[in-house]
């Protein structure tokens, strides 16, 4: 059996190794282990997320690691997914802090040890399949602890517990920000124009754009929407600001306003921290704009209209890409 007493972070193990050391089943991303009480007892999620633009450009809605957050995709690969069964138990650790250990798929039968994980958000959305029809999926936003480095199967519930706490110490607002809301939504843009280009299409095209270059296709759209002396900041070293602009002399109200932006090609929902920190970066004269292809949390829009402080506007991957289509902005040239 090879079973082993321990996981390292980092280190390779075979399927069998995983699934006898654990108790696990042999098949599935969400694998659980379960008492003879019908508790649950710890998780394994195998996930074959994307590590190459190339995987990424045939699948953008593939699984992937954004910094230290997982997004794994809940099981369900035809039509509308829904949270029940193998799904629904990985909202248990909200309430009960049970080990839930990462591995990533990297050659037949072998997975590598990510740490262990901890739920942080789960959230609905709207996908195209190959087939380039809609349905919805279900979205877990999971933390990766890569410490300890090494995880004694035996000690894991302790590990576990103490991981998610100290992490939900940490920020206060836990609870609004485990909560990924939608941005109220303007009028649909026309008929004519989504006939081009329809919006969780486009939104999976810009998935694929690398970082840097979709700050340039957000200046050509901000360019498009009355801002002119647009400018894109040097990849690194800019300080948390991404692109500096000003209204256009056209607005008889604004004009000249200085506008700065942050912009982050992600799939993982931004939070209260980001606005945070976005906010002590900007300048004193300039107001803020967060844009991404992803969601906000509801602590995160709190935030960004806290009656006391600086106001952020916040543009979410479907206001997104309702602006495209309204300016029709050709993204393939960045593509």
């Amino acid at each position: 059996m090879n079973a082993v007493s321990e996981f390292q972070v980092g280190e390779y193990y075979t399927n069998d190794q995983i699934r006898f050391s654990l108790e696990l089943g042999n098949l599935g991303g969400i694998r659980p282990s379960i008492d003879s009480r019908k508790t649950l007892r710890h998780v394994a999620i195998m996930t074959t997320a994307a590590d190459s633009e190339k995987t990424l450009a045939e699948n953008p809605y593939q699984d992937r690691i954004e910094g230290d957050v997982l997004l794994f995709t809940a099981q369900g690969r035809k039509g509308d997914q829904i949270l029940a069964g193998m799904n629904r138990r990985l909202l248990e650790q909200y309430s009960n802090p049970v080990p839930f250990y990462g591995f990533i798929g990297e050659g037949r039968q072998y997975y590598r040890f990510l740490g262990l994980l901890e739920l942080i958000h789960h959230y609905q959305e709207t996908q195209t399949d190959s087939r380039k029809n809609l349905r919805n999926v279900w979205l877990f936003e999971l933390l990766i602890h890569r410490q300890p480095e090494i995880v004694p199967i035996t000690q894991a519930s302790i590990i576990s517990a103490s991981l998610i706490s100290e992490s939900r110490r940490k920020n206060p607002l836990y609870d609004l920000d485990r909560e990924v809301v939608s941005l109220p939504s303007e009028e649909e843009a026309s008929n004519s124009v989504l006939t081009s280009y329809q919006p969780e299409s486009l939104l999976s095209s810009m998935l694929v754009i690398p970082p840097y270059k979709f700050e340039f296709l957000i200046k050509e759209l901000m360019q498009r929407s009355g801002f002119s002396s647009v400018s894109v900041t040097p990849a690194t070293g800019d300080g948390g600001i991404d692109i500096n602009a000003y209204v256009d002399e056209s607005n008889d109200f604004f004009a000249g306003t200085h506008v700065q932006a942050q912009v982050k090609r992600w799939r993982h929902a931004i939070g209260s921290v980001e606005i945070n920190k976005f906010r002590g970066a900007l300048s004193t004269t300039a107001k803020g704009v967060f844009i991404t292809t992803s969601h906000y949390t509801k602590a995160a829009i709190s935030e960004a209209g806290h009656e006391s402080k600086p106001s952020v506007t916040l543009i979410d991957g479907t206001k997104l890409s309702s602006m495209i289509i309204k300016t029709e902005l050709d993204i393939e040239q960045m593509l």
